[in-house]
């Protein structure tokens, strides 16, 4: 509904600017370029920006990491609902994120759209979803692919979602960690529950019980919210559910962030008590389909030690 409104404004906005300027009052015309400039940002906000893609490249240090840099490519909140993101776009900018020829390719949660459970959603909406979580598949990386489940994935089905993952070769952690081979060494990766899990919510402790002392070891969370419950032996924790708060106003800054931790730490890298943390915008959009000056986007991190 928003999204027909957003296009049946944008169709009509240039016949009323034209009926104002026909006017020809000075009231007419201060109007005028106060709806045009509204009407120039709503274009933007609703139909614009949210089909773009910003690949963002970050490079972070470590003293807890060892062995040669490490690229991981990160995805988060694809919200799969047939508004901006359907299977068809995941299937593109998986495309796109290979490209860039990770090593690693780490995925954050949140691929169903929504709010609703899958019991009460359409066949056409339960197969787009299960397409999208399928689309993910289709990212290439040597050394795999590994998923953590967010909010929406538990609000919708998340056994299904979890199910879709692992048909599409994703190892799915869930307060478990996953050792992962190289040449040059090997390194861990450990997967936070959601808050919303059905098993038991996030703990860093479960996370890591297997998790030989010294080793080196990458969190991945939907919130960023556990990160205050990660320990300093992390080299890197990666997040999403911020979204960058999807609108970011001048001055202002994001007047909405969806959870305590998404308002520490919205978005970026953040560093405390020798910790590194990494929250990304993710790709789809959540209640509004509404992005302004926190575009779509993927993100490729370089983690190396520290010489």
């Amino acid at each position: 509904m928003l999204l027909t409104m957003a296009w049946l404004g944008a169709l009509l906005g240039p016949f009323l600017g034209w009926r104002l300027w026909r006017m020809r009052s000075r009231r007419a015309r201060s109007t005028l370029a106060l709806l045009t400039i509204f009407y120039g940002l709503g274009v933007w906000a609703f139909l614009v920006e949210p089909r773009l893609l910003v690949v963002r490249h970050v490079a972070v240090t470590s003293e807890r990491w060892r062995g040669p840099p490490l690229r991981i490519g990160v995805v988060s909140d694809t919200h799969v609902d047939g508004r901006h993101v359907s299977a068809r776009r995941v299937t593109r900018i998986m495309a796109r994120l290979s490209r860039e020829r990770p090593d690693l390719v780490v995925f954050l949660g949140d691929y169903a759209g929504g709010h609703q459970p899958a019991g009460v959603r359409s066949t056409a909406d339960r197969a787009e979803i299960q397409a999208g979580v399928a689309a993910l598949g289709q990212a290439r990386a040597p050394l795999g692919r590994i998923a953590v489940l967010g909010n929406h994935d538990w609000w919708y089905d998340g056994p299904a979602v979890e199910a879709g993952l692992r048909r599409a070769g994703m190892s799915v952690l869930e307060n478990d960690a996953v050792q992962v081979t190289r040449p040059e060494g090997a390194f861990w990766v450990a997967g936070l529950a959601d808050v919303f899990a059905t098993r038991g919510g996030p703990s860093a402790a479960s996370a890591l019980r297997n998790v030989p002392p010294g080793a080196p070891v990458i969190i991945l969370t939907h919130w960023p919210d556990p990160f205050a419950q990660v320990p300093a032996r992390a080299a890197l924790t990666i997040a999403g559910h911020s979204h960058c708060g999807q609108v970011n106003l001048p001055l202002i800054g994001r007047p909405i962030l969806p959870s305590p931790g998404s308002a520490r730490w919205p978005c970026g890298l953040y560093r405390e008590g020798g910790r590194a943390l990494l929250v990304t915008g993710g790709v789809g959009e959540s209640i509004l389909p509404v992005r302004f000056r926190a575009p779509p986007e993927i993100v490729i991190v370089t983690l190396s030690g520290r010489p």
